[in-house]
C-alpha cells in the first residue's frame, strides 16, 4: 500500500513535468518558464524515488509528504495524462497553459503538503522533503506573477 502511495506520488510529478514540457514547447514566449518547471518536477520525481529507494525499507521516509489516497493521486494522475494528450493535439493558448498550472500547483501543494510544511522538520531527511514542498509552492506564486502580466 505505501509503495502504491510513492509510485502515484512519483508519477504525479512526471506527469506534471510532461505537461509543463509541452507548455514550453507551445508558448513559445514563455518557453524558458516552463521548461525551468518541467525539470523541477522531475526533479521532485527523482528525489521522491531517492527516498523511498533509500528510507522506506528503514521506517523513515516522510509519508506526510504524499496523499494518503491511492485512488485521489491515481485520479489525478487519469486527468492529468488526459490533459498531456489534449494538449499534445491541440496546444494550449498561453493563458490557458497559465490557468491549468494554476490549478494543478494550488492542488498538489495544498491538498497533499499542508501538513507536512506546518510541522517542524524531525530529521534531514523531511527537511529536504520540505524543500521539495517549498519549490512547489513557490511554482504556484511563480506562475501567477507571469499570469498577472499577460
Amino acid at each position: 500500500m505505501i509503495e502504491n502511495l510513492i509510485e502515484e506520488s512519483i508519477a504525479l510529478e512526471k506527469n506534471v513535468a510532461a505537461l509543463y514540457k509541452i507548455f514550453s514547447e507551445s508558448v513559445p514566449e514563455d518557453a524558458d518558464f516552463w521548461w525551468q518547471l518541467h525539470l523541477e518536477e522531475k526533479s521532485h520525481a527523482t528525489l521522491i524515488r531517492a527516498a523511498k529507494d533509500s528510507f522506506v525499507r528503514r521506517g523513515k521516509f516522510p509519508f506526510d509528504l504524499i496523499a494518503n489516497s491511492v485512488e485521489e493521486l491515481k485520479s489525478s494522475n487519469q486527468r492529468i495524462a488526459a490533459m498531456v494528450g489534449k494538449f499534445l493535439a491541440n496546444p494550449p493558448s498561453r493563458l490557458e497553459a497559465l490557468e491549468v498550472a494554476i490549478a494543478l500547483e494550488n492542488e498538489a501543494g495544498e491538498s497533499h503538503y499542508n501538513q507536512f510544511m506546518d510541522k517542524e522538520a524531525k530529521n534531514p531527511v523531511e527537511g529536504v522533503f520540505q524543500q521539495l514542498n517549498r519549490d512547489d509552492k513557490e511554482h504556484e506564486t511563480r506562475i501567477r506573477e507571469r499570469l498577472a502580466s499577460v
